[in-house]
């Protein structure tokens, strides 16, 4: 790939593969990729337990039990958002190439130059489907689990986002997943990404 900085910021909704999708790029471009394994660094970088963040990944703040004083917050939650988000800033600002899952990074990296967002989308039976061959879950199960994550996603992102999860405006491309395939829809996705590189 040419050295130019590529940052590729891939949103998704649950059981849709774009975490598999956002692997898939990674590897084709040659880039570090980013998901939870973003905390893993943060955390040898202050020298504390991984585990002591990762419960409060992608968790928006508890309103009822957080509160700021002097610019200080006491949220778990909104304290670990904020280092994840220094930390991509800090990569950007370095130069890094890098593709990132989640973590309002279409928003936290707006600015970037090198940035290419992604919203990945499917059909409910689809991602049911995925789901339930993947964690060996019911049909009733998946629908909860779908359910859930997108709920906490969606407060996470706009807490801490000036837009909306999920907005198609708010991203260069939305991509329903369930046309294609994980495979090609990366394809899609790869193509997309090589010819905006050219343009630079």
């Amino acid at each position: 790939m040419a050295e130019k900085q590529v940052i590729i910021s891939v949103g998704r909704e649950y059981g849709s593969g774009g975490h598999a999708i956002a692997q898939i790029l990674a590897t084709r471009f040659a880039l570090p990729f980013y998901d939870k394994n973003l905390l893993e660094e943060i955390a040898t970088g202050k020298n504390v337990d991984v585990r002591n963040l990762e419960k409060y990944d992608e968790i928006p703040k508890n309103p009822l039990i957080s509160r700021t004083v002097r610019g200080f917050n006491n949220s778990p939650e909104e304290n670990v958002a904020l280092m994840q988000f220094d930390y991509l800033k800090k990569m950007a600002a370095e130069g890094t190439s890098f593709v990132i899952v989640g973590r309002c990074a279409e928003s936290v990296l707006k600015n970037v130059p090198g940035l290419i967002s992604f919203f990945i989308i499917g059909d409910k039976e689809v991602k049911q489907e995925r789901i339930c061959r993947l964690y060996h879950a019911t049909a009733r199960q998946a629908l909860d689990m779908m359910r859930d994550h997108d709920r906490r996603r969606k407060n996470y992102h706009n807490h801490f986002s000036e837009w909306k999860w999920g907005d198609m405006h708010n991203y260069d491309i939305t991509v329903n997943s369930s046309r294609l395939g994980v495979d090609e829809t990366a394809d899609f996705m790869e193509d997309y990404i090589r010819r905006r590189i050219l343009q630079w």
